[in-house]
């Protein structure tokens, strides 16, 4: 089969002059814009591949293209926030449309209705997926495409974990039966820490099957199914099949109903170590929200091991980012918001610390924006027998909350905290991901910088 059949059935092929111009030429936002701007007005189909190789080349999670009212608009994700690219006049941007619909397997005659399609762009010898998502807008169908990268298969070394909380992961991922939930909003990195977690405990000897919405990464030795609403095969569905495949391990991508919920919780208390995510704002929510779901806390209290909250912060360049003192405003948040935590964490004096100030202009390495690359944030809740025995009386989250920070539970604002006293990241990159009032819950009000 030909290059050009190949890419017609849904897989690119990025021709090796454009791989090699892509790489001489794409460094920062700027050179993606020059490179597309060269290519802008000719083959459709190479201007395409400069977008989709230059978007990978700058570790892009998302390209967007939005249709207005006199022109298009390109956008990139970097790090969690939407940069611009480039402006398309309207022939140009139907051209691209029309080229991905193609290549997605999306109907090119429905433009009225929401779609989801994918391919596969082929570079050497590796595969990278690509997730399409078209939807109807004032001015044309607005696409964003997720770039599903196999080197985003982090292990959990990789996840930005303190020692106490790889220490912890670490035992309860290796527990043979129980639930764990990672809660967090879209985008936070839930599935990229509950595939960490399959990556450390497959092995020869035990059956790892994931059942999700959709497959966003391949993994080879496990067992990976997709759910199929149209078809009558959802979560509950595929979940009742799976505990029939006599599996050790189970992931559930997404908690969303009761039924899911009950026959997940069955799972873990027959046996087996069930993963899964569910969408609250913190750890402690994860209890109140299956209770939201219709779930009796009598299951929930002996299944539940563990409940993670997460979220993606941004770390600061370490090109054009400086060392300097706190003000007084800076550490007395930092003093406030790291009072009482456990003896177990050391760090410096706070006294005399020195913290990573962004340059506001950023350099190329960062693309301008004064950070460069991303690692997890988390709270990691345990359930213990204490909390067990709490769970029972259907307590308020804030309750819950408060046992668990009692108990040696670290926030995860306070993470953040150590994080920017560690220089990882800055205090208002914190104030930023972190929920509004998660301050307050540390210990202080609410600080303005």
């Amino acid at each position: 089969m030909d290059t050009q059949s190949k890419k017609l059935l849904g897989t690119v092929i990025i021709a090796p002059e454009i791989i090699e111009e892509v790489k001489r030429d794409v460094k920062n936002i700027t050179g993606f814009k020059n490179k597309i701007g060269e290519y802008s007005g000719q083959n459709t189909t190479n201007l395409l591949d400069i977008i989709l190789y230059g978007a990978i080349i700058l570790d892009a999670s998302d390209i967007h293209f939005e249709p207005q009212e006199d022109d298009s608009k390109l956008r990139i994700r970097l790090d969690g926030v939407l940069q611009d690219v480039i402006f398309f006049e309207q022939n140009a941007y139907h051209s691209l449309i029309s080229r991905l619909k193609l290549l997605s397997r999306l109907k090119l005659n429905i433009t009225d209705k929401p779609q989801d399609g994918r391919f596969t762009i082929e570079i050497a010898d590796s595969l990278i997926e690509i997730r399409t998502s078209s939807l109807p807008a004032e001015y044309g169908e607005s696409i964003v495409m997720r770039i599903l990268n196999p080197k985003n298969l982090i292990g959990i070394d990789a996840l930005g974990l303190r020692k106490d909380l790889y220490k912890v992961f670490e035992k309860e991922i290796q527990k043979p039966n129980g639930m764990i939930i990672i809660t967090g909003p879209t985008g936070s990195g839930k599935t990229t820490t509950l595939y960490a977690f399959l990556k450390k405990i497959q092995n020869s000897e035990i059956k790892i099957i994931t059942i999700e919405d959709p497959i966003e990464y391949h993994l080879k030795g496990i067992s990976q199914t997709q759910v199929a609403p149209e078809k009558g095969y959802d979560f509950s569905d595929g979940l009742r099949s799976i505990v029939r495949q006599d599996p050790d391990v189970i992931l559930v991508g997404e908690i969303r109903d009761l039924e899911t919920a009950k026959i997940a919780l069955q799972a873990a208390l027959t046996g087996h170590l069930v993963l899964s995510t569910l969408h609250t704002n913190d750890a402690a929510g994860t209890i109140p929200r299956l209770v939201d779901l219709g779930v009796d806390v009598a299951s929930i209290a002996p299944a539940l091991k563990m409940a993670v909250a997460q979220r993606l912060i941004r770390k600061v360049c370490k090109k054009c980012s400086t060392l300097s003192r706190p003000t007084a405003k800076e550490l007395d948040e930092i003093k406030k918001g790291l009072k009482g935590l456990p003896s177990s964490i050391k760090l410096p004096d706070l006294n005399k610390i020195e913290i990573k100030k962004i340059n506001e202009k950023g350099c190329e390495f960062c693309n301008f924006t004064g950070y460069k690359g991303r690692q997890g944030l988390f709270e990691a809740f345990l359930v213990d027998s204490q909390i067990e025995k709490f769970i029972l009386t259907n307590p308020p989250v804030s309750s819950v909350r408060e046992l668990a920070i009692k108990k040696g539970m670290v926030t995860m604002y306070q993470s953040g905290l150590i994080d920017v006293v560690m220089g990882n990241t800055t205090l208002q990159e914190i104030l930023r991901v972190v929920e509004e009032d998660e301050s307050v819950r540390a210990g202080g009000e609410k600080t303005t910088l």
